[in-house]
């Protein structure tokens, strides 16, 4: 079965960022930005119940019976809202009982009710619906002290809490949850456990912990969850990278004076795809080659040379779908945990295959890089600075005209073992976005994986233990879409 579906929710988060984000990063005080709504049209204000401290991108407010808001840092939230993110939206959101709540790019999520009761917490009520996308939610007061008047509902499942930290990914046809810190309870909805309930249901639950190494996974047909193991990396640890890295990156606290839950907010902050400036990450165009002007000679009555075509454009972009045979002698290959690929999609192979003989290093919420571990365990002494060739590699351009293969003309990759970074640069073009380069720089880590993150894109890869083979995946955000791709590379 898909053992590694840990990867599409514990590594949605693991490339955090390589400086610290200040909670007033962007300069806006709460108060002086804060907006004022009412019920929908009732008449009668609907009281606060939380606001964003950060954002990122787009991201828009629907109150019960208003029209669409922007939402902005300080902007205040109420029962009945609704807050929906775009494609590179990102919003985080502090509650009145020191909750928070991260809703990622591409998700609706709605406050369906927020009763805190201050003088006697354990009888607040809280219910969020998260109708498509992915959030995080770490438990505040209410939660705690409230457990069986909390509920988070999904288009197929219900999920309560034992006071916790957990992420939850959520389509109309599958729910996918892991737990940081704390117990969750997953049940599909019955006719014993229905969406208009609070608290945890009883029938067919399935409880997930946060030191089990596992993730729930319910889809629309199965009676009940089932738990997925997560493997470990070479030093014993679970491969979430989220902890792993943010401990590595993320440098002293900002200041005096701010309490255990707004330093735990500054983790989630940096583990959001954001950027503080640092640099790391170089994105560029094309260099353009100055031209030197001629000096005009006459003309001669030497007959012209036989014009040929133009040479043609390379495209690394396979013709057809990549098979287990042919990849049979690669260290890397890609794979994903769809039973059936897109149709678009060229590179990769199903779990089964991918994971003979394999293990998973990076991957996103569709698909993963898998590494032959057989034989080498850990990466080789003495590799120095090695270049790679672009062996394959596809990307796609994805805007509300829909998703189009792009062109993958060439690039290089280098990683210094001993500097333990990276360097790389592939070319992209279609009609729709033109040429575009991605440029990308970054750290090497233990056990061979590479990633970097800025405000418009990331990378993650891996590099075979012998340093001879290499991949990695990519994300670019452009004004009126995205690209994403897969790469593999061989050393020259």
């Amino acid at each position: 079965m898909n053992t590694q579906y840990f990867v599409i929710l514990r590594q949605i988060l693991s490339y955090s960022l390589s400086g610290v984000l200040f909670l007033g990063g962007l300069g806006v005080s709460a108060s002086a930005s804060a907006e004022v709504r009412g019920s929908g049209g009732t008449g009668v204000n609907v009281a606060e119940v939380g606001r964003v401290k950060f954002m990122l991108g787009k991201a828009y407010v629907e109150a019960r019976a208003q029209s669409r808001e922007v939402l902005r840092v300080g902007s205040v939230l109420r029962e009945g809202d609704r807050i929906t993110t775009g494609t590179n939206g990102h919003v985080h959101i502090q509650f009145e009982d020191d909750a928070f709540v991260s809703v990622r790019p591409n998700s609706r999520l709605e406050i369906v009710k927020y009763d805190f009761n201050a003088e006697r917490p354990e009888l607040s009520s809280v219910k969020f619906n998260l109708q498509d996308g992915v959030a995080r939610a770490i438990s505040g007061k209410a939660a705690k002290s409230a457990r069986e008047q909390f509920r988070l509902n999904t288009p197929i499942a219900a999920i309560g809490v034992r006071g916790t930290d957990f992420v939850v990914s959520a389509t109309d046809t599958t729910v996918r949850a892991l737990v940081n810190e704390g117990i969750i309870v997953m049940a599909p909805f019955s006719a014993e456990c229905s969406a208009d309930g609070f608290g945890p249901c009883g029938a067919n639950a399935v409880e997930l912990a946060g030191q089990s190494m596992q993730i729930l996974e319910q889809d629309g047909i199965a009676a009940l969850p089932r738990l997925l193991p997560a493997p470990v990396n070479d030093e014993g640890s679970v491969l979430s990278g989220e902890a792993a890295i943010a401990s590595a990156d993320a440098a002293a606290t900002e200041g005096a004076g701010k309490t255990a839950k707004e330093e735990t907010f500054r983790e989630v902050v940096e583990l959001s795809n954001a950027t503080a400036g640092t640099g790391d990450i170089v994105v560029a165009s094309a260099p353009t080659t100055p031209t030197t002007p001629t000096t005009p000679t006459t003309p001669t009555t030497t007959p012209p040379a036989t014009v040929s075509e133009s040479p043609a454009v390379p495209d690394f972009t396979p013709t057809e779908p990549v098979t287990a045979a042919a990849v049979s002698t690669q260290q890397l290959v890609w794979g994903r945990y769809a039973a059936t690929a897109n149709p678009q999609d060229l590179m990769t192979l199903s779990f089964a295959e991918s994971s003979a003989n394999r293990k998973v290093t990076v991957g996103n919420l569709e698909i993963g890089l898998f590494r032959d571990e057989t034989s080498l365990k850990r990466l080789e002494k003495g590799l120095g600075v090695v270049s790679f060739q672009l062996n394959s590699a596809q990307a796609y351009y994805d805007s509300v005209s829909g998703v189009v293969a792009m062109q993958v003309n060439g690039g290089s990759l280098a990683i210094d073992f001993q500097g333990s970074n990276f360097a790389t640069e592939l070319n992209l073009n279609h009609p729709l976005t033109g040429s575009i380069d991605f440029v990308a720089t970054g750290r090497l880590f233990s056990g061979g994986y590479f990633r970097n993150t800025a405000e418009t894109q990331r990378i993650a890869g891996a590099v075979s233990f012998d340093g001879t083979e290499a991949g990695y995946f990519f994300e670019r955000q452009l004004e009126f879409g995205n690209i994403t791709g897969l790469t593999l590379w061989n050393s020259q």
